[in-house]
């Protein structure tokens, strides 16, 4: 029943447009994988807890790779370096290993008391506060969670090895039907860490928990026999099959040949290398965006010179006390995002009370089958429907119109409390011969989009007609420099210019004014 679970919630991703989904990197062949971390990962012998480091062991082949786990129980980020058992590990890695990092869930402890004295300092600042140790009674200078991580992705990087950052493993808390995610804001520090230091990232905390609300309360409780933290050998198996299946997401993978036959068959979850981005603090009100590469860019980092408008929303509203979450996949239609489980991944981050703004449509109009994408949805919003045998998958499966797929995330939203806007697709640019006038679509997506948002009631951002005369009143000129490519992915100031559209539709929904402008330099 687990495995079943788990394999739905793996579908690859296929294709990442504008910045093109390459496996034909040498892969990673380390001779070992070292586990820094805390009692969720390390070895037990317990009948009650074990960490998923233990039964991560068993997804590779052990005369191929070793895996070492030095994670400790009752360690924080701090503690794990100064009691020495950090140097130990670095002392061990070669180049080419795999170091995994994963600490958070005791970094929230009081910094200095008699009992453990292992907090560390919120957040990945500078700070620092100098104590007398009241366990050791020596004199300590206390940091950042950011400053220890960062220590130890430099000493990994030292030993020209690669360093992996990793959110924690989930609690078994509840508020109603959903389960915690994450214990404070250790899963987002990692994750701006992995950006800042340029690290593979893995949210283990939300595919966890996608796992483990499918089980329900007291499927998760038989999980979790000991408290809230710690799980038996099956709830360890869980998220050690997770992380293994994050692993075969990344870009460049590790070789096929350092998993054992138990590791081979776990489906990978295929967009770990994108680093979709996580909700920075679950106490604020999120505005999360879906869509295509036009929304967020291949690999979210403007290469090639291209940036999507979601990158820069934010921006324009002052950097309010709002999370703004950027969940768009270049590549994807509608469909495509539904069938490879972003729309669900995303959907299962929302609360009652979020927005989500809605753009697809670009990569609709693409086959409905073939061996390459297979993204393709029916023309309009009707109900028609269509039964394939997916070329590029090998399943059998119903394909329905644009509207359709619009509707079932407006829909699903909505169920969730959460507040759906469909956006029309962004226009190309593409000038018309007898006007230097952008052309725009007829009887197409935009228009579409615009149907269905009416006849649900939804609101509406006409963001096709909106930018479109925005270019006219630029020249082709000016709007040549706010793209990346030929026609369709804008830079970094045509992201920008985009955004401030968006922000000034969305600024009267979240009771928020827009600021006169954004340079270019600022992101």
């Amino acid at each position: 029943m687990k495995s079943t679970l788990i394999k739905a919630l793996m579908l690859p991703l296929l294709f990442i447009s504008g910045a093109c989904l390459s496996k034909d990197e040498a892969p990673l062949t380390p001779s070992a994988i070292f586990i820094a971390g805390d009692s969720t990962a390390a070895s037990y012998t317990n009948a009650d807890h074990q960490g998923w480091g233990e039964p991560f062991k068993a997804y590779f082949d052990a005369n191929k790779v070793t895996v070492d786990n030095r994670a400790r129980g009752g360690r924080s980020s701090r503690t794990f370096i100064t009691e020495g058992l950090w140097q130990a590990l670095i002392d061990a890695v070669r180049p080419g290993d795999v170091v995994i990092i994963q600490f958070g869930h005791n970094d929230g402890s009081p910094v200095n008391d008699d009992r453990r004295a292992r907090g560390t300092l919120p957040g990945i600042g500078s700070d620092h506060i100098d104590i007398v140790n009241q366990l050791t009674g020596k004199q300590e200078r206390v940091f950042s969670f950011g400053h220890y991580i960062r220590q130890m992705v430099a000493d990994v990087k030292a030993k020209q090895a690669v360093p992996v950052l990793v959110s924690l493993s989930v609690r078994n808390l509840w508020q109603e039907h959903r389960i915690e995610r994450g214990s404070g804001q250790y899963g987002y520090w990692m994750y701006q860490l992995a950006w800042e230091l340029g690290t593979p990232y893995i949210d283990l905390t939300n595919a966890a928990a996608d796992a483990l609300e499918l089980l329900g309360k007291e499927g998760v409780a038989a999980l979790y026999p000991k408290d809230h933290t710690h799980y038996h050998n099956e709830g360890a198996d869980l998220h050690a099959q997770l992380m293994v299946s994050a692993l075969k997401g990344l870009r460049p993978s590790l070789d096929s040949t350092v998993y054992s036959d138990k590791g081979r068959a776990v489906t990978p979850y295929d967009w770990t290398f994108v680093r979709l981005p996580v909700v920075p603090d679950v106490h604020r009100r999120s505005v999360f965006m879906v869509g295509d590469s036009t929304v967020r860019n291949g690999w979210g980092d403007g290469r090639d010179g291209q940036w999507g408008w979601g990158d820069f929303v934010d921006d324009w509203l002052g950097n309010p006390p709002v999370n703004f979450v950027n969940r768009a996949v270049g590549g994807l239609s509608s469909r495509t995002f539904i069938t490879q489980g972003h729309w669900l991944r995303a959907l299962n981050m929302m609360k009652p009370g979020d927005i989500v703004l809605i753009q697809f449509g670009h990569n609709d109009a693409g086959a409905l089958n073939d061996d390459s994408r297979a993204r393709g949805t029916i023309k309009g919003i009707g109900y028609e429907q269509v039964d394939i045998d997916n070329m590029l998958t090998g399943e059998r499966e119903t394909v329905y119109t644009y509207g359709s797929y619009l509707r079932q995330m407006i829909g699903e939203a909505r169920a969730r409390g959460v507040t759906p806007v469909i956006c029309s697709p962004v226009p190309r640019k593409v000038w018309l011969d007898d006007a230097p006038r952008i052309a725009r679509a007829e009887n197409s997506y935009p228009q579409w989009a615009a149907q269905v948002a009416r006849q649900s009631q939804t609101s509406f951002i006409d963001l096709h007609t909106l930018v479109a005369a925005r270019y006219d009143e630029l020249g082709p000129q000016r709007v040549d420099a706010m793209f990346g490519d030929e026609r369709t992915h804008t830079s970094k100031s045509g992201a920008i210019d985009t955004a401030g559209i968006v922000a000034q539709q969305l600024a009267p929904m979240l009771g928020l004014a827009v600021v006169d402008s954004v340079a270019v330099e600022d992101k």
